[in-house]
Parts: C-alpha cells; sequence; structure tokens
C-alpha cells in the first residue's frame, strides 16, 4: 500500500506540481517584465513653465487613525505641484485623527484646499470605506479631472501623484493602481504581506489583458464575456486614480456598497469593460510610495479574514480551488520532505519556489524572513483563509469596529 500511495504521489509531483510551479515562474517572470516601475520626475520651479495646481481631488477616509495620519497628510501636503484639494473624511473616529488634520491647516470650509469632512452614519447595506468614499467623492470640486483615492497609511514621494498622472495620461488610464512599497515592521507581517506579491505575480493575467487592451476588438474576436473579463482585474486599493468620467460611468462607490473588497471589484469593473475601451492600468509604485497596511499580528489577522473569502465574492468553489492549488503547489512540497521515496521530487519543487521567492524579495524589497520562512507565512495564510471563510459563513466579518454580514455579491452586479 505505501509503494503504491508513493508511486501515486510521485507522478503527482512530476507531471502536476513541478511543471505548474515552472509555469508559475516562467509567468511571475512575465509579470513582473509587464509591471512597469515607475520612476519620480524632477520638479525644478524656477525652470519649469507654471503649470498651477494639478488637476486631481485627492480623497483620503480615516477612521481612528492617529498614529498614521499626520505622515500622510504631510507626504501629500508637501506634493509638488500642489494638487488641486486634499479631502480628509474622518469616519466618525473616536481619537485624535480629526484633530491632528487641523493642526496640518485642513478647515471644514467648503472649497477648502485642505478640507476636514465629517463622516456621517454609516447606512444600512454600506461598507463603511465605501460609504466614506462615497461621501468624499461627493464633496470633490467637479473642475478635477482625476480623482485619487487612497488610504489613511499610505506616505507619498513628492512627485507620487505628478509621476502617477503622468503615467495615466499617457497609458490612458481609466483607472490606475499603484503598487507600494509595503512597510513590515512584524513577524507575521514580514511572513504573510509578501505572499500578496507571490500569488498577484504568479496568477494574474497580465499578458492577456494587455493585448486585450491594446486592441479592444480582440475581446469579441476571442470570445470573451465581461465575466471572464472582470477575472482578470485587479487593483490596489492604497492607491487608486481615476478619470472622473470613468469613476462616474463606473457607478463610483455607490455602485459596489456593500463589497468588502472594493479595490479588487474597482479593477474587475474595468477590465469587464475593456471591450468598450476603457483601460485598467497597474503599476510599480515602489519607489513613489510606501505603506505599512498592519500594524501586528491581530490586526493582520483580522483585516485578511475581512478580505480573503469576500474576493472570490459568490463562488464558493472558486474560493476551495484556489486554496487547494495554493497548498498542493506552495506547501505539498514542503511536507514530502522526510518521505524518502520523494525527496528528489520535494527538493526540485522546493528550489523552484526558492527561486521565484528570492525574485520577488529582491524585485519588490520585501522581508527576506518571508522568503526563508515561506511555509510557515503559507500555512499561517491557509489559517486566515479558513477564519475568512468561518466569518462569512457566519456573518459576522468585523473590521474597524464595525460587523459586517460578508456575503458579497458580484463586482459586475
Amino acid at each position: 500500500m505505501q509503494e503504491i500511495l508513493a508511486l501515486l504521489l510521485s507522478g503527482f509531483m512530476e507531471w502536476v506540481v513541478i511543471p505548474l510551479l515552472v509555469l508559475c515562474l516562467l509567468h511571475g517572470v512575465v509579470n513582473m517584465a509587464l509591471l512597469r516601475r515607475l520612476v519620480p520626475t524632477t520638479y525644478d520651479l524656477a525652470s519649469s513653465s507654471p503649470v498651477g495646481v494639478q488637476n486631481v481631488s485627492v480623497l483620503v477616509p480615516a477612521r481612528n487613525e492617529e498614529h498614521r495620519i499626520r505622515v500622510c497628510l504631510e507626504s501629500l501636503i508637501a506634493q509638488e505641484p500642489a494638487v488641486r484639494e486634499i479631502i480628509l473624511l474622518d469616519d466618525r473616529s473616536t481619537d485624535r485623527t480629526a484633530s491632528i488634520a487641523q493642526e496640518l491647516g485642513f478647515m471644514e470650509v467648503e472649497g477648502s484646499p485642505r478640507r476636514l469632512l465629517r463622516g456621517k452614519e454609516l447606512p444600512e447595506g454600506w461598507v463603511g470605506k465605501n460609504w466614506a468614499c462615497h461621501q468624499l467623492s461627493a464633496a470633490a470640486d467637479s473642475a478635477s479631472g482625476h480623482l485619487l483615492f487612497t488610504d489613511a497609511d499610505t506616505i507619498h514621494h513628492i512627485s507620487c501623484v505628478r509621476t502617477s498622472l503622468a503615467h495615466a495620461c499617457a497609458e490612458r488610464a481609466d483607472l490606475l493602481s499603484l503598487w507600494p512599497d509595503q512597510i513590515t515592521g512584524t513577524w507575521s507581517e514580514k511572513l504573510v504581506i509578501p505572499l500578496g506579491y507571490l500569488l498577484f505575480m504568479a496568477f494574474h493575467p497580465f499578458l492577456t489583458l494587455s493585448l486585450l487592451q491594446a486592441r479592444p476588438e480582440r475581446v469579441k474576436k476571442w470570445g470573451f464575456s465581461r465575466s471572464r473579463l472582470a477575472f482578470m482585474g485587479a487593483a490596489n486599493g492604497q492607491f487608486l486614480l481615476f478619470t472622473r468620467d470613468s469613476y462616474e460611468a463606473l457607478g463610483g462607490h455607490e455602485a459596489l456598497k456593500d463589497h468588502l473588497v472594493e479595490d479588487i471589484a474597482f479593477g474587475r469593473r474595468v477590465a469587464s469593460r475593456t471591450g468598450e475601451g476603457m483601460r485598467l492600468v497597474n503599476a510599480d509604485g515602489i519607489n513613489l510610495l510606501r505603506c505599512r497596511m498592519y500594524c501586528g499580528f491581530a490586526e493582520l489577522w483580522e483585516g485578511f479574514s475581512k478580505n480573503l473569502r469576500p474576493v472570490f465574492e459568490e463562488s464558493h468553489s472558486a474560493f476551495l480551488l484556489f486554496g487547494v492549488v495554493v497548498s498542493g503547489l506552495f506547501l505539498f512540497p514542503f511536507l514530502l520532505l522526510g518521505w524518502v521515496p520523494l525527496a528528489q521530487a520535494a527538493w526540485i519543487a522546493i528550489l523552484l519556489i526558492v527561486l521565484l521567492r528570492l525574485i520577488l524579495t529582491v524585485r519588490f524589497r520585501t522581508s527576506w524572513i518571508g522568503c526563508i520562512a515561506h511555509p510557515v507565512g503559507i500555512a499561517v495564510a491557509l489559517l486566515i483563509a479558513l477564519n475568512s471563510w468561518r466569518l462569512c459563513h457566519a456573518k459576522r466579518v468585523r473590521w474597524k469596529g464595525r460587523f459586517y454580514h460578508g456575503a458579497t455579491r458580484s463586482s459586475l452586479t
């Protein structure tokens, strides 16, 4: 019996796991080549022609962010040249978030270039962040051609907005999303957060979407439905730069009012309209933007528990299948190391995993701890995914002191 099991597992490793890991490695390398890294542009006020303010409203939702908000707002105020306006929405915080903003010159005066909004009570059926962003978009100056939604835990290089706007215009992007330099402090952050780059680079179909966006008529010719196109969409909510017209055409945050992962949903909505000429652009922004998503294991556990199951929206099978694929490819080979008949195949698979992790660690400047302790990080991520499933099933998803039902509908409905 043991010999039969060893034979079956050997075939599985040689004909399934190892070939798929090779594909993940190659796909990841191609995706990294396609994900353009933006370089900060210089701005010499003395030699540059007068450009006035940048035609963008920067919109920042914040709820109990007193430990992060000052450096975020200071980095936005320092943009060269200045943006049209920065609007901070204090989402009913119980800490000093609003007071810190006022210390930096934010006023509750309509038309102020540094404006403080007091968030209204959360209506039934809305997710807190989406409600906050909806209020921000309604308050934005109608003259702004672009709307930039950025999180309170971000830190912006002085040329972040200028460089991003230039790239968005050059690429004719309806939505430009930056992937920042992720700051990780604790062991749990170093283990789990870099996995986002692993999964994104290994599985996201950048090349296919690029080919379709280059020639939208291919969508119909190649038989892509809106739902299949949506599958190729993704974005990072830490930095979402929309043209105003496209944001309104997509229905804004109101169209996604109960979606727990609104950034991915926006990416899917834009990608689903590739045949109509809409363009989703993701870019490497580690030279322009820094972000510390979570501070410690408790925040990380709660934050990813909120997101992991809802990313798959209505599809239980897709969630389960992805969990099986990730486990089989990125954890299973490590579990076979102690079994002599499969040690060689296991080592080949592990070398492929390590090579991919090394490349990603260097490219995105993530923690070496996450690379070295890869199987531990995958195990923790899978436990969080199971917890996310449990919370969504129980309709008790918690975030920022609020509870949501967790039954996320399709981003296309």
